[in-house]
């Protein structure tokens, strides 16, 4: 069951009708998980609608939008680290995963120094590979844009 549903069984359990009779309820652990709406926008060049998912808080970015079918490795990027082509599998070496925030930055890990060296002349970028979504078990609405180099054309 979800939260919704447990809490609604929970709060369905039938009065108790005398003194003797005893309800004994044990939860381990009931807690809703934050959700991150993420509005995805798409260059013109890729040909896909904009599309919304919804994470939960403590998903990895990069993995989330992968295992939902979203392509991220960027065909206009090279390669931060050696300038080839081809993605580091998740290093965060190689800056072909990076996506644009429009809105909701404040919804994603703070950068680390290695995120913030490669990217700083594009403040607004993020490699999804080390964003980790809803930071802190915080819940909201963000958009981003999916390949931003293709953007910029």
């Amino acid at each position: 069951l979800g939260y919704d549903a447990t809490i609604d069984a929970i709060l369905s359990l039938p009065d108790v009708a005398s003194e003797e009779e005893k309800v004994r309820l044990t939860i381990k652990r009931v807690r809703r998980k934050p959700v991150v709406t993420i509005n995805l926008q798409f260059p013109a060049a890729q040909d896909e609608p904009d599309a919304t998912i919804q994470l939960f808080a403590g998903e990895n970015l990069r993995r989330a939008m992968l295992t939902r079918g979203i392509k991220l490795n960027d065909k206009l990027s090279e390669r931060f680290d050696s300038g080839g082509l081809g993605d580091c599998g998740a290093d965060g070496t190689c800056a072909t995963c990076v996506v644009a925030v429009s809105r909701g930055e404040e919804l994603l890990s703070p950068k680390n120094i290695q995120e913030e060296q490669i990217l700083k002349k594009n403040p607004r970028w993020r490699m999804a590979c080390k964003t980790v979504v809803g930071h802190g078990m915080t819940e909201g609405d963000m958009t981003i844009q999916v390949n931003p180099r293709q953007w910029e054309q």
